[in-house]
């Protein structure tokens, strides 16, 4: 029996056992035999060179945003009215073949805009390139998730449950659980709240199901059962999404309003070019892109080139700064002036740990190199201590 249909097996004896307390150890159990199956469907087979018909594109830019979508939602149309890049787009479906990059210049910044080719039902199990896409997906900073404004609420389920099969959690943050394995001392749980959907028994269940006989187990929250899953997994990727209701001009005013009034989805209308300018400030938003610019010492600021930071990217602080500026300019920081939003008074003295925000302005000032002590003959260019340094014998003076 393959690996998809044992999952569907499993997935069948859950749909026919009844949720109850007495149940709830043997559906435990289910869910982690099932993402253990879901993991060995996306690990390449083996005796595989690796290589594939993938079609990753190389990072380019301060973002990186991905266009995921059933066939002919108008993925393609959307790509070439933000970017310009020309991407085929026609009246029937799977037009699009391959990954097609565009750059979008917004805010003194380039964001990759990445169009995938439309996916399916069942494309955690690899039907229509699924897996490919899916992987693209998730190197991505910002999934748009691109929906048919006169289809049904449906695709919207369908698409959301193929990402999360294979390890993608949209618009949710990890749970607060400790996990870390051990090589003895058996199995540590505690907790820091009452726990409603796990106990120490089901715990104890699940890790044995992943043949984990030793691990400490934290809950630092009322996390579920797939939340810890999730976390004994470990290669879950959490990533924000935007639901884009496209065409919304072949629909009546009141669907429109009641899309627009949905969390974190917008309207828009990639043939008419509606509401684009909205999707495009959402996208800066969800980003969480912050411009920094340069102000060298006696000089007035350089706003041509930002320094882009994220949070996503790095973190958001001066260090962070310095390093995307040169590594070792860490060392050398005596500390930062600082003016913007971030700052108290104008202009601030900051260290490593201030967190900079969008358009603030950064001076760095390094420490002054001492001086060595003493002058001419008796100048001192020794590393060793100074009660050996001063015993050591000076070059006689010229004559």
């Amino acid at each position: 029996m393959g690996i998809i249909e044992r999952i569907k097996e499993i997935e069948s004896e859950m749909a026919r056992t009844q949720k109850n307390k007495a149940t709830e150890y043997h559906l435990g159990q289910l869910k982690a035999k099932i993402a253990k199956l879901r993991t060995q469907l996306l690990e390449p087979p083996k005796g595989s060179s690796g290589g594939g018909d993938g079609f990753e594109v190389t990072k380019f830019g301060h973002g990186r945003v991905a266009l995921i979508g059933f066939p002919s939602v108008g993925k393609s149309t959307l790509l070439t009215t933000l970017t310009g890049t020309h991407s085929e787009a026609a009246s029937y479906e799977f037009t699009t073949l391959t990954c097609i990059p565009g750059i979008i210049h917004y805010n003194d910044t380039k964001i990759q805009l990445l169009d995938l080719p439309g996916i399916i039902e069942g494309a955690s199990e690899g039907k229509g390139r699924g897996r490919q896409v899916i992987a693209v997906a998730k190197s991505s900073d910002l999934v748009l998730m691109v929906l048919d404004a006169s289809k049904s609420e449906g695709h919207r389920q369908i698409l959301t449950r193929e990402l999360e099969a294979v390890g993608l959690r949209l618009n949710k943050r990890p749970p607060h659980i400790y996990f870390k394995k051990k090589k003895t001392g058996g199995i540590s749980f505690n907790s820091t709240m009452p726990l409603t959907h796990v106990d120490e028994k089901l715990c104890y269940q699940i890790l044995h199901e992943y043949k984990i006989h030793n691990a400490e187990v934290l809950f630092r929250e009322d996390a579920t059962v797939d939340d810890l899953i999730d976390v004994i997994e470990g290669n879950r990727k959490y990533i924000k999404c935007v639901y884009v209701y496209n065409k919304i001009d072949v629909v009546g005013i009141d669907d429109v309003d009641r899309l627009a009034r949905l969390p974190n989805s917008i309207v828009i209308s990639a043939n008419l070019k509606l509401n684009l300018d909205r999707l495009l400030a959402r996208m800066w938003e969800e980003m969480g892109l912050v411009r920094v610019y340069t102000k060298p010492q006696g000089q007035q600021p350089d706003f041509s080139e930002p320094v882009v930071l994220s949070a996503d990217r790095g973190g958001c602080t001066v260090e962070d700064f310095c390093n995307h500026i040169h590594r070792t300019l860490v060392k050398d920081l005596k500390y930062a002036l600082v003016w913007g939003t971030s700052a108290r008074h104008y202009p601030q003295h900051c260290g490593l740990t201030h967190l900079l925000q969008d358009e603030d302005v950064v001076q760095i000032v390094k420490k002054k190199e001492k001086d060595e002590g003493g002058k001419g003959r008796f100048k001192s260019h020794s590393n060793a201590p100074a009660r050996i340094a001063d015993r050591e014998k000076k070059a006689p003076l010229k004559q």
